[in-house]
């Protein structure tokens, strides 16, 4: 629908390198490139290449959801002609029509261009009466002639002329309408659907007052069966008044022009949906290296990024192509961790990563600079001061937007595919705010805050040629990318990446800071923090300032001072006159925001007593409420006279520099009377360390002769003491204090005595030869002494070492001494030393033989015995060495015992332990490299209990079943319970919690540390009973909801049924159980008598009086019959081992043989034995009358065939016998007495005691999972008992025959002879 001219890229920005020297100094470099940069917005910045910060982040915990971003919603003048079709699409939709989009010259016709060509040209009238359809058909890029102004114009009158009067708010009537019209062909891609008839001869006409159901359009009541009544409001309507007239009644709903009017509403604000699913780094990495290789028929490496960029741009800015990418975008480095290394305590640094966490070039650190000004604000701004993280695929964008505060960004791309970046200087900032203004003005009207959401992108190239200077550049991997101060920025991924990003600000900043506050102020923005704020907290720590951020702050606050001053005037002059001084900083930002413009408020702001939460800047005093300005008071943080003093102490920090800088200066140039002494100048130099004084060229001077001087004071002390000749000192700025050399002397000859008595002694003693190498080190001579020192001191260390060891036998590993041995061998000879040596070899020997044995024993196959092991681990234990083999082998002996001594509790107490005990046991007993005798008994009870289990969940549970064994066995408690499995375990989960106290089987063999804490039979019967009773409590509850809903007829589209919780439609079930009604598609037909199920709801309509229905929530297993269920509980009793479903079978089991006894006593009375002999009776007649028919069937089956062949034509019968094959009965087996299918019930007449008797009975037997013939018996009496009139299935109407109905119902009031020939279409079948 767009034509699109292929991309032209734009001018690259500016890239730099910086030497080592430059990149030492982050922001200092960005600060030097900025004259450059700035001009352009953004700019590359590529390290020198031995820089490569290692990638720190964990990739198999990171995880995180992407956003779903739709290409061709990203641009604007796409989104634009989007929402356009979107809202003529709805407009026909609610008209009850469907619309088509035509083609023209092979071509779909672009619906919003014609739109505004034709507005631009004075509107539809005025086109048609100046005849300018070809200038239209021109504009839009139509060749002249064919009649193309003249098809334009009727696709406009067609599809765009009654939207367009609808939006005006004209009332259109008709005078002529074709129809039908030639049906154009819709394009695959776009899912917009629907035809409109045409229509000619539109007049405006006033609405006059008519009663209901009368058309509001004419005014009559004539022709009913063109009438329409709005689905919305009830309002009438001929079909031919309509704009645009509808040819037949409309088939779903519809509504009129008044209720249409809801599609001119509002747009919710555009912004992007997060995704379903939650990816890592690998599965995201896959699934977008797929996507591109797939959609460029190549492999991901080898697409050149000048297609990729061709590719985006076409594809934002196409209707007809929906591609779906996924960006992980904003994802905060605090929650899981930054991409470089950081000092945060949970991770130890390695190799270099501790060069990498301190640099500055680390986007963690460079926030926090000390030249950075974010670094005087405390708290942690995420995205501001923490990075964010950004996962990348092919196409994924970030939209134009600018730092908040107008500040600086800075984006390193670790790893992956180049991310592409479009920037604008800042001085073309507005400019392109009124391009995409002027360009898209629906998307600002409905959201004027739009480059703010970072949703909204526009070709680089528009902007370009309505002369906004753009400028790109490709990112690499290991590269950054620096946007500066209101420099607007966009851009895409060219395919899989990792990238971090934070913002900075510098001295610089501050006047653009104070003037986006001011920005923000006119479009009543919130801001991130307070700039006044910032600025006053750096004002009251001068000296923590850098010198040229102190002077930046002067400036600053004198600017904000004079505002300050000339506002508070102001508002005196208006006649406020209270005021209160009030700590603004201690009051949450979202407290202290002005009621108008949103600013965060700290120097000053207005109050009422009228509402004390409320608060206004200065700047809109006026504005807080209506009371009287005297009632008002001024609420601020600093008196004014408070000003002068913070002002001076900056401007101090800002001169001190100054000051400091002569007194080098003047040194630095003394001459050598006037030399300034070595002290003095330290002085001067610790000075600007401790003041962080920019380290320029006086800074790096002053530091290298200092460091000169003290060489001079070193090499002056040489010359005395007669070892060294050097230069003359006189060119050392300072004078330096020449000490006598007899006195070094004396230290040389005291050093000799020393030295002698060390040497001499039988054990070296280490502290002893290191203070005296400390000490002839620091005497500047050559001693003789030194070198043998040195190899006694070397092996004192490696005695100490040894004897520390000794003492504490843990420490010594088999390692430690290999390399005790080995550091041994290379020292010089000693008696110490080698009687040290034998000793240790000695112990390695021992101890490397018994960890051999250790991991022989654990390892060994079969599994030695603990009597084995034991002797072998008190051998060992002399050792003063530490072997993990032999302590493993411990170990392992101590799981053994316990092991054993917990399966001796468990046989020797008074009950069996639970299944879930012994395989916890059987699972650790297995992983104990010791042979243990209990084991394979323990094994074989394990394997027994869990066939058995198998077993009886083949016996109960259904294919596919939802449900566990233990919960089939156990009374109900999800009753009532709908939806999902998993939402409904959720909820019955839920139940459990709330009845604590109750049964609850799951639970009772969980494996516990005292086997004598598990749960007495007793009590789990009586749990049981306790839950059998609220089972019947919840039943007959659910029965009576469930038989309330049908009372609720005229509400019935409200009631909800079924498992899916839909409203009654087609063919349903009624459950004998709950009562309620299920939906013939959404559940199984049961089964009659012998035969499979049946196919089809009318095969189950006919037999439904033999049919008993539970539906799938009640009747939850097969139900196996009582005898086969005892047979399992014999195989039980032979376990010697507790099962939760045991117990379950046993409670059920005695649960159905008790009501079976009851059922029986019942059924014994006389007059419930007279009824069963009654139905046996009936039973025994129909079975008779069967046969009887079927021998009428054979013989007029042989009747006809003998009536087609002429051969056996022997004479006319005169009275031929006729059987009507539609009355023949199928064949029914039975197998309990049955009710006569040939009589309705009922036939049988019980009292009402029998009758309630028989029905709770008959409840409580449906409640079982299991199959007893007394249920059988009951159920045929209570069927026989049922009046005709009661019936188990409904046939209810659908959607639109019942919206048919009720337009019948309501136009029966004023045409009865309308209302009978749609009720006759419309029927209800009940």
């Amino acid at each position: 629908m767009s034509d699109f001219a292929e991309f032209v890229p734009p001018p690259e920005c500016p890239v730099f390198e910086p030497s080592w020297e430059d990149f030492s100094d982050p922001l200092g470099f960005i600060n030097k490139i900025r004259p450059i940069a700035e001009r352009t917005g953004i700019c590359k910045i590529r390290p020198p290449e031995d820089w490569a910060p290692p990638f720190a982040c964990d990739i198999r915990n990171f995880r995180f959801t992407p956003r779903v971003q739709r290409l061709n919603e990203l641009e604007a003048l796409t989104r634009v002609k989007l929402n356009f079709l979107d809202q003529i699409a709805k407009f026909w939709e609610l008209q009850g029509s469907r619309l088509r989009f035509p083609h023209v010259e092979r071509k779909i016709l672009d619906l919003y261009q014609l739109s505004k060509i034709v507005s631009s040209e004075g509107g539809f009238g005025t086109v048609c009466k100046e005849k300018r359809w070809s200038k239209v058909a021109s504009r839009m890029g139509f060749p002249p002639g064919k009649g193309m102004g003249s098809l334009l114009r009727s696709h406009f009158e067609r599809i765009l002329y009654p939207y367009e009067l609808f939006q005006s708010g004209a009332t259109l009537t008709v005078s002529t309408y074709w129809p039908t019209h030639r049906e154009i062909k819709e394009p695959k891609t776009l899912h917009i659907f629907g035809s409109v008839p045409k229509m000619v001869g539109l007049e405006i006409v006033p609405i006059p007052q008519i009663d209901l159901y009368m058309c509001l359009m004419c005014g009559r009541g004539d022709e009913e069966d063109r009438l329409l009544l709005c689905d919305g409001c009830d309002d009438s309507y001929h079909t031919f008044c309509l704009i645009p007239p509808l040819q037949d009644v409309p088939k779903g709903d519809w509504r009129c022009p008044k209720c249409v009017a809801e599609c001119s509403k509002p747009r919710e604000a555009f912004g992007f949906e997060q995704a379903v699913r939650e990816y890592t780094l690998q599965s995201f990495g896959e699934m977008a290296d797929h996507f591109k290789s797939d959609y460029f028929n190549m492999p991901v490496h080898m697409v050149p990024t000048e297609l990729v960029e061709k590719e985006f741009w076409r594809l934002v800015s196409s209707i007809e192509e929906d591609v779906i990418v996924e960006y992980g975008a904003d994802i905060s480095s605090k929650e899981v961790g930054s991409g470089f290394p950081v000092r945060d305590g949970k991770r130890r640094l390695l190799g270099d990563q501790e060069e990498y966490a301190n640099s500055g070039w680390n986007l963690n650190n460079m926030p926090v600079l000390e030249q950075s000004v974010l670094t005087h604000i405390n708290v942690d701004i995420s995205g501001m001061k923490v990075p964010w993280l950004y996962v990348g695929m092919c196409f994924s964008s970030f939209c134009w937007h600018i730092e908040d505060h107008w500040s600086y960004s800075i984006n390193f791309l670790h790893w992956g595919e180049p991310k592409t970046w479009y920037g604008v200087p800042a001085h073309a900032a507005e400019q392109l705010e009124s391009v995409m203004k002027k360009l898209a003005p629906e998307l600002f009207d409905s959201q004027p805050d739009l480059l703010h959401q970072l949703v909204t992108i526009m070709n680089p190239n528009v902007l370009m040629e309505h002369g906004v200077p753009v400028f790109r550049t490709n990112q690499c991997a290991g590269e950054f990318v620096v946007t500066f101060p209101r420099a607007y920025h966009s851009g895409f991924n060219q395919g899989y990446n990792f990238a971090e990003a934070v913002n900075f600000c510098t001295a610089d900043w501050l006047p653009m800071g104070r003037q986006c506050v001011a920005h923000y102020r006119r479009l009543h923005r919130y801001c991130v923090f307070s700039h006044e704020e910032l600025l006053c907290k750096m004002a009251a720590d001068p000296e923590s300032l850098d010198v040229e951020l102190a002077a930046a702050v002067f400036r600053e606050m004198g600017e904000m001072m004079e505002e300050e001053t000339r506002l508070r005037k102001s508002v005196q002059e208006m006649g406020v006159l209270s005021s209160e001084q009030e700590v603004f900083e201690l009051v949450p930002d979202d407290e202290r925001q002005c009621q108008k413009c949103k600013t965060t408020c700290f120097l000053s702001a207005l109050t009422c007593p009228c509402s004390p939460e409320r608060l206004v800047c200065l700047h809109h005093a006026k504005e807080l409420c209506d009371c009287p300005l005297g009632n008002k008071c001024l609420r601020y943080r600093y008196d004014l006279e408070e000003f002068p003093s913070m002002l001076y102490g900056v401007k101090s920090r800002a001169q001190s520099y100054d000051t400091w800088a002569k007194r080098v200066t003047e040194a630095l140039a003394a001459d050598h009377k006037n030399k300034k002494d070595l002290i003095e100048l330290k002085v001067l130099l610790e000075d600007a360390e401790d003041r962080k004084y920019p380290e320029n060229s006086l800074f790096r001077r002053l530091r290298e002769m200092v460091k000169e001087a003290e060489t001079c004071s070193s090499v002056a002390q040489l010359l005395l003491s007669r070892k060294q000749r050097h230069r003359s000192l006189d060119l050392c700025p300072c004078s330096l204090l020449l000490n006598c050399v007899f006195e070094l002397l004396e230290n040389v000859e005291d050093f000799h005595e020393r030295a002698q008595l060390a040497l001499a002694d039988e054990l070296p003693d280490s502290s002893k030869l290191q203070a005296l190498l400390d000490l002839g080190g620091g005497l500047d001579v050559e001693l003789p002494e030194l070198p043998r020192l040195k190899q006694e001191l070397q092996q004192a260390r490696w005695l100490d070492e040894v004897m520390t060891d000794d003492i504490i036998p843990h420490r010594v590993t088999l390692e430690l001494m290999k390399r005790l041995i080995d550091s041994g061998v290379g020292l010089a000879p000693h008696h110490a030393v080698e009687k040290a040596m034998t000793e240790l070899q000695e112990i390695l020997t021992v101890s490397e033989r018994w960890e051999d044995k250790a991991r022989a024993c654990l390892q060994a196959r079969p599994r030695h015995s603990m009597l084995t092991l034991e002797n072998i681990v008190i051998e060992a234990r002399n050792i003063p060495a530490y072997l993990p083999n032999v302590l493993a082998l411990r170990e392992a002996l101590h799981k053994a015992k316990e092991w054993s001594a917990k399966v001796d509790a468990i046989q020797s107490g008074s009950n069996y332990a639970y299944l879930e005990q012994l395989e916890s046991l059987l699972a650790r007993g297995r992983s104990i490299p010791v042979r243990l005798d209990p084991l394979p008994q323990v094994e074989s009870q394990v394997a027994s209990a869990r066939a058995w289990r198998e077993r009886t969940a083949r016996t109960f549970l259904k294919k596919n079943s939802t449900y566990t064994l233990l919960q089939v066995l156990s009374p109900r408690v999800d009753i009532g319970i709908y939806g999902n499995s998993k939402g409904k375990r959720k909820r019955v989960k839920e139940l459990l919690e709330k009845e604590r106290g109750g049964l609850d089987l799951e639970g009772l063999s969980d494996l516990d540390e005292s086997y004598e804490d598990a749960c007495d039979p007793a009590t789990v019967v009586a749990a049981f009973k306790s839950k059998e009773q609220k089972e019947v409590e919840a039943i007959h509850s659910l029965r009576a909801a469930n038989l309330a809903k049908m009372a609720m007829s005229d509400r019935i589209e409200e009631v909800k049924f079924c498992l899916c919780r839909k409203t009654a439609s087609g063919f349903m079930l009624q459950c004998e159980l709950c009562k309620d009604w299920f939906h013939g598609a959404c559940v199984p037909l049961p089964k009659t008598g012998s035969q499979k199920k049946l196919m089809g709801t009318a095969g189950w309509q006919s037999n439904s009086k033999e049919a008993k229905f539970l539906c799938p929530l009640c009747q939850r297993s097969r139900r196996p019959r009582l005898e086969t269920i005892l047979s399992l509980l014999v195989s039980l009793q032979k376990l010697p081992v507790r099962l939760p479903e045991g117990e379950a079978l046993q409670c059920l089991t005695e649960r159905a043989m008790g009501w079976q006894d009851r059922a029986r006593q019942a059924l014994a009375t006389d007059e419930l034995s007279s009824a069963l002999a009654k139905l046996s009776v009936l039973s025994q007649r129909m079975v008779e009358q069967a046969a009887r028919e079927k021998t009428e069937k054979i013989i007029n089956a042989e009747l006809q065939k003998a009536a087609a062949n002429p051969d056996l034509q022997v004479r006319d019968y005169s009275e031929p016998s006729i059987v009507s094959l539609e009355t023949t009965p199928r064949k029914q087996p039975r197998k309990t007495p049955l009710v006569p299918r040939s009589l309705e019930p009922p036939v049988l007449d019980l009292s009402s005691p029998a009758k309630a008797q028989l029905e709770e009975l008959m409840m409580v037997g449906d409640l079982l999972e299991v199959s007893l013939d007394e249920t059988q018996h009951i159920w045929r009496i209570l069927e026989a008992t049922h009046p005709p009139s009661e019936e188990r299935f409904l046939q209810v109407m659908e959607v639109g025959e019942r919206n048919g109905l009720r337009e019948a119902h309501l136009l029966g009031k004023s045409s009865p002879s309308m209302a009978t020939g749609m009720l006759e279409k419309c029927a209800l079948h009940w």
